[in-house]
């Protein structure tokens, strides 16, 4: 903890100084332009990721960057949708991005035996949402190895939870109307690449700056309408 507190006065004496300005305009209010859903994981940082100045991403973090579907009767929702509300409602952010991460734990975990959970009920309810991204890269096939397993998993958990944003009635209604376009990113903490889906391919496509395509990364919900249950 010591080095947490001498963190707080360094922040303080250099970092807070030298922005005072920046932090005096953000006491008055917020104008991110992007909602980020990004996993808890200690190793995942997205304003270092990104290079984002305070004030600039909308971040929200919980164990595996899981989005639950939009199911009216399911409490699991509920702090998605409320992010969702005040990001797209108040903040009127125009982009949301759901970026997944190598090694991710939580999704190795959804290969455990039922008696790994035993002590973890929570945690096995919550993975519970997403157990059928399993099945998926199952009947993709080409997971030759453990690793290469792990990597299919993490990417198509990926396109899961952009499909589940797509339930939800205020999200898909932005789409529609051309206000907020969605991307989904794949970090290599090992590398520090960033991978983006796209949609036209099918495919992860590593970010190269002004050369990717952002109507590709977007997906095609931006050409034609997504209709999603209410």
């Amino acid at each position: 903890m010591q080095g947490l507190y001498k963190g707080i006065q360094k922040f303080q004496k250099i970092y807070f100084d030298k922005e005072r300005e920046s932090f005096a305009r953000l006491s008055r209010g917020q104008s991110p332009d992007v909602l980020f859903f990004s996993c808890l994981d200690s190793r995942v940082n997205p304003n270092l990721l990104t290079q984002s100045e305070l004030g600039e991403l909308l971040i929200v973090r919980n164990v595996g960057n899981i989005i639950p579907p939009y199911i009216s009767s399911s409490s699991h929702k509920i702090c998605t949708a409320a992010a969702i509300e005040f990001a797209l409602l108040i903040l009127k952010v125009r982009y949301i991005i759901v970026c997944g991460h190598s090694d991710c734990g939580s999704l190795k975990a959804l290969y455990y035996d039922e008696k790994e959970f035993a002590d973890m009920p929570n945690l096995k309810e919550w993975l519970d949402i997403i157990s059928h991204v399993k099945g998926r890269v199952v009947r993709k096939g080409n997971a030759a190895t453990s690793e290469k397993r792990k990597e299919m998993t993490e990417k198509e958990h990926i396109i899961v939870q952009l499909e589940n944003l797509l339930t939800y009635p205020l999200v898909e209604r932005a789409i529609r109307e051309k206000r907020v376009k969605l991307q989904g990113w794949y970090y290599e903490i090992g590398t520090g690449e960033v991978y983006a889906y796209n949609w036209s391919k099918k495919m992860f496509e590593k970010i190269n700056g002004s050369r990717n395509k952002e109507k590709e990364l977007a997906g095609p919900y931006l050409r034609e309408p997504c209709l999603c249950p209410l």
